[in-house]
């Protein structure tokens, strides 16, 4: 992508901040979904951002869609969950992935807001493990049949479509596929006693003979792990973007809050301990910047060499780095920033409070801070020979 067209990408993804902010601030109080925010993506043209502009998107490098991520994140990690859910693990393993004919049905679709995504890869049993999953598939004369319960998944009540994975019910490895959620035998439920992302849409599905075109199953027979894991490097990318995002909102919050707010006869600004909060908060967001770039370029360079394994494994491994410390980082920063807020921290009336629940999932899905961990002492000692959780 042109410096041109970063520019305009950005510009647009700003308006669309800017225009959904009333919005969000009101679904968040009231608990509900915020059913302005995928009429305004259309509206500003960024539900494709990373997609290839012969299929409708943007065309985006992942430098340029991160920064777009952590200006949505400012917003509040629900609204750039919807995000994550729709483009870095939904449309992302139909781009990589995906044959001609699917990106053409699909892709197209989807930037347009025709088409929702969401990625079904966690069940109630099987989390940092997917190798644990129940879910079954059986090749039939013209479909697949899949049976399986899906849990804690971004948009499941909104998508139309849903990248999902399954066991072979003879036995065998994983399968990744492509299901409309208008087919019979798919039924989900809303989950809404959740900590936090009030307004992001996240629940739970079962497929219950429900029929896939054999033309839907995703990459080859038998590659569905690869895709899953391959598919994460981009969904925690993702995450670290959001947690970017909301260090950032903490620190323009705090900055004109301790300006705005006296005590003790002066603004709290020049009390020393806000002033150490403060600092805390901007060196978090100068540390996870710089990684999270640093992990990006590393992605732009995979994605130009995909037989570079060398390549893959160095942006395999600084998206989960970059994961890992924004994700905590930005916890901290929330946790400052309510501290600089006092009793009106403690309170979603407010942003600090907001980003202090909603952010703390952030350190669990696409990876917890455990497995996070493992794979990056595993990768320091010497590789798989190494992997603690094998």
């Amino acid at each position: 992508m042109n410096a041109a067209d970063q520019r305009r990408l950005l510009s647009d993804v700003e308006s669309f901040c800017q225009e959904l902010r009333e919005h969000e601030e009101l679904c968040y109080v009231e608990h509900r979904f915020n059913h302005h925010l995928i009429p305004l993506a259309q509206k500003y043209n960024i539900l494709g951002m990373p997609v290839p502009t012969e299929y409708g998107g943007r065309g985006a490098d992942t430098v340029t869609y991160v920064k777009a991520l952590a200006r949505i994140g400012q917003e509040g990690t629900g609204v750039r969950t919807f995000f994550s859910g729709h483009t870095s693990i939904g449309q992302y393993p139909i781009i990589t992935w995906g044959s001609e004919d699917q990106k053409r049905r699909y892709l197209p679709a989807s930037c347009k807001g025709d088409k929702i995504f969401a990625f079904g890869l966690t069940e109630p049993d099987a989390g940092s493990n997917p190798l644990e999953m129940t879910s079954t598939y059986e090749k039939q004369a013209d479909h697949y049949r899949l049976d399986g319960t899906k849990y804690l998944i971004s948009n499941a009540g909104i998508a139309t479509t849903i990248v999902t994975f399954a066991y072979p019910k003879a036995g065998g490895r994983i399968s990744a596929f492509i299901i409309d959620v208008d087919q019979p035998g798919f039924a989900c439920e809303d989950l809404v006693a959740k900590m936090g992302m009030y307004s992001a849409n996240t629940g739970m599905f079962e497929m219950t003979d429900l029929h896939t075109p054999l033309t839907n199953l995703l990459g080859p027979e038998g590659d569905g792990f690869r895709i899953a894991m391959g598919t994460l490097v981009s969904g925690r990318l993702s995450v670290a973007s959001g947690c970017l995002g909301v260090i950032e909102d903490c620190l323009i919050e705090t900055i004109r809050y301790a300006k705005e707010r006296t005590q003790h006869g002066k603004a709290i600004g020049k009390h020393q301990l806000v002033q150490e909060h403060l600092t805390a908060i901007e060196m978090a967001r100068l540390a996870s910047e710089a990684l999270i770039l640093k992990a990006a370029e590393a992605k732009d360079a995979a994605n130009a060499d995909p037989t570079n394994a060398d390549l893959r494994a160095k942006s395999d491994l600084l998206a989960a780095q970059a994961k890992l410390y924004a994700s905590n980082a930005a916890w901290a920063a929330a946790d400052h920033a309510v501290q600089i807020f006092g009793g009106r921290g403690w309170s979603t009336l407010y942003r600090p409070g907001r980003h202090l629940m909603d952010v703390r999932v952030c350190r669990i899905y696409e990876g917890t801070d455990e497995i996070l961990k493992l794979k990056i002492a595993s990768a320091l000692l010497g590789g798989k020979e190494y992997e603690a959780y094998k």
